[in-house]
């Protein structure tokens, strides 16, 4: 996309968001991506034999409980080495300004927390998060990166705060970011490709309740052709334009 069009879209979005008065910010992996956090299917040693399906979900932990902690700690010890990118930074500075603002991301990897970010509904859980299946009491493990099963005092096995397959969304964070998404004004889908439902859902019921609609993302999407605006490009590259000129603009 040349420079000229950028600046029209990215004009075209400032306006809408110094009209609004609600925001949601839809993430997913792409996001991330730029922060250095592998995808699912990272390349690493012994875990590229392995399918995430044979390691994400609650049979295999019982299981082997033992290689699925190991697993999640070798994860958890690569997302403590990346940063926050300007995506995410751009993102909390731009909740700054609105009063209702909600960021929805099924990303695990507590960055937008890092970031600032206030107001944050994960999806798909949080990888810092970790809890006993038997009696549900929270867990921290810190900089602790166990390579077997840990359990609890009352016996039953911690296993990390991350929706796995076969597994229900939280309804507490799905039901709240179906709400935000239903009643903002703007709603931005970015670095994701839509199609992990029902997750893929809030940008839908955010279009479908009347919000404008802006994906930003390195490919076109299943959602490119509803979006009021669809911007080719990186997060982190996009976001911070549209946040600077968004600054610029209210303080005139």
């Amino acid at each position: 996309m040349e420079t000229r069009s950028l600046t029209d879209l990215i004009i075209k979005v400032v306006d809408k968001l110094l009209e609004a008065k609600s925001v949601v910010v839809f993430t997913g992996a792409g996001v991330s991506a730029e922060s250095g956090v592998p995808t699912f299917r990272d390349k690493d040693g012994l875990w590229q034999k392995l399918k995430p399906e044979e390691l994400a979900n609650f049979n295999a932990f019982m299981r082997n409980p033992d290689l699925v902690t190991e697993w999640y700690s070798h994860r958890r010890k690569i997302m403590h080495q990346v940063q926050p990118n300007a995506g995410h930074y751009a993102i909390a500075e731009l909740e700054k300004y609105f009063e209702r603002f909600a960021v929805v991301t099924q990303n695990i990897d507590n960055l937008h927390k890092r970031a600032g970010s206030k107001n944050v509904y994960e999806l798909h859980g949080n990888i810092e998060r970790n809890y006993c299946i038997k009696c549900k009491k929270f867990y921290d493990l810190g900089d602790n990166y166990p390579d077997k099963a840990i359990y609890c005092e009352c016996g039953g096995l911690i296993r990390p705060d991350v929706v796995w397959f076969g597994e229900m969304l939280p309804e507490d964070q799905y039901e709240g970011a179906v709400k935000a998404a239903r009643t903002c004004d703007v709603c931005f889908s970015v670095g994701t490709s839509a199609v992990v439902f029902p997750a893929a859902y809030i940008p839908i019921y955010a279009k479908q309740s009347g919000a404008f609609l802006v994906e930003i993302n390195p490919n076109p999407t299943e959602i490119s052709s509803m979006a009021d605006v669809s911007i080719q490009g990186k997060s982190g590259e996009v976001l911070p334009l549209i946040v600077d000129e968004f600054k610029r603009r209210k303080s005139v």
